[in-house]
């Protein structure tokens, strides 16, 4: 048999393999001395020196989701500049409605959703594009979100510091319970009420997808070193990616995870790993230990719950979970678990 030739392997879907994206990076990421923090993983916004003030720039497709994908576009790329301290401004929208299937009616209904997302959080959309486009099959939405904050105020993905504490808001896996009871109702209805599909799908804005309220309230409370949003990869991935940022290992506490039981139920049912589901939401915090119950405090009178799980370690002790008393390796997904179902 002939061998593959190198690099004609399929990959799976969902992101790039982090070795591979770490040399595309390092071979063809252009250098700019204006670009203060450029692509890199664990790394959720680029930011621009813009005359006195950073500029914060994001984008992030929509693809697991067709409904209220408007909404989910806004709160996703709003999330990643709210992780570096920011405040999210400015958004343009890609908006792809697949040939054949596109009507007037499609194109209303996402606007709409983008906009009742954007006043929610006081983002304004200035731009983007729209077209109908052939081989695709559900509409797709590409955010392009902008924000901006003072420089000396600046957080990022790589901050994070041998023994901060990791805090973790609301819960898991948030996102991959919204995405299943809108993607997978006529299955449910055989096994769960519509009651509870109507409060899965409504995850998206209870608890919320967003993270930039909670972020917020994070760094004007407490000194946070820094924060992640744990996207595809769900929990799991998004600790690996902040361990790798910040060249850092971790230690996470597996009974101090906060599982939402909508999760627990839809995971179970589907045979998901909740660690590996996608999981944005949440919001992974890195901050100084003398300040947790003071931030936790201040979360909770806003509403929002928030616990400790893990400290941040040396660099040479890896990625751990701790599980029953055992530490052991915590793994990492290639794939994120949601992509089992469809």
């Amino acid at each position: 048999m002939r061998e593959r030739k190198r690099g004609t392997k399929l990959l799976p879907a969902g992101k790039l393999p982090l070795e591979l994206l770490r040399r595309l990076l390092n071979k063809y990421a252009r250098k700019d001395p204006s670009v203060i923090v450029g692509p890199s993983i664990g790394i959720d916004s680029a930011v621009i020196d813009f005359h006195g003030k950073y500029l914060v720039a994001k984008t992030d497709p929509i693809t697991f989701v067709a409904d209220d994908i408007g909404a989910y576009a806004i709160f996703v790329n709003s999330n990643d500049i709210a992780v570096m301290g920011a405040v999210p401004r400015w958004v343009l929208a890609t908006i792809l409605l697949p040939e054949g299937k596109a009507t007037a009616q499609m194109a209303q209904s996402i606007f709409a959703q983008i906009n009742k997302a954007c006043k929610q959080l006081d983002i304004t959309l200035c731009g983007g594009h729209t077209e109908i486009t052939p081989d695709i099959d559900r509409p797709i939405v590409v955010g392009h979100m902008l924000g901006e904050i003072q420089d000396h105020k600046l957080i990022t993905g790589g901050g994070a510091q041998a023994g901060d504490d990791i805090l973790l808001t609301k819960g898991i896996a948030i996102e991959a319970v919204s995405i299943i009871a809108r993607e997978k109702r006529d299955e449910l209805v055989k096994n769960f009420n519509p009651k509870f599909i109507t409060r899965c799908k409504n995850f998206l804005r209870r608890p919320g997808l967003s993270i930039l309220k909670e972020a917020l309230i994070a760094v004007q409370n407490g000194r946070v070193h820094a924060m992640h949003d744990p996207t595809e990869g769900g929990l799991s991935t998004g600790l690996h990616e902040l361990a790798i940022a910040s060249k850092c290992g971790i230690l996470a506490e597996k009974s101090a995870i906060p599982i939402l039981p909508e999760s627990k139920a839809l995971c179970d049912h589907y045979g998901l790993d909740i660690m590996g589901a996608i999981a944005s939401g949440a919001l992974i915090i890195s901050i100084n230990p003398e300040d947790t119950v003071k931030v936790i405090g201040k979360l909770k009178e806003a509403g929002i719950k928030a616990c400790r799980i893990g400290k941040i370690t040396d660099r040479k002790k890896g990625v751990k979970i701790m599980d029953s008393g055992k530490i052991q390796p915590l793994k990492p997904f290639k794939t994120d678990e949601i992509t089992k179902i469809f």
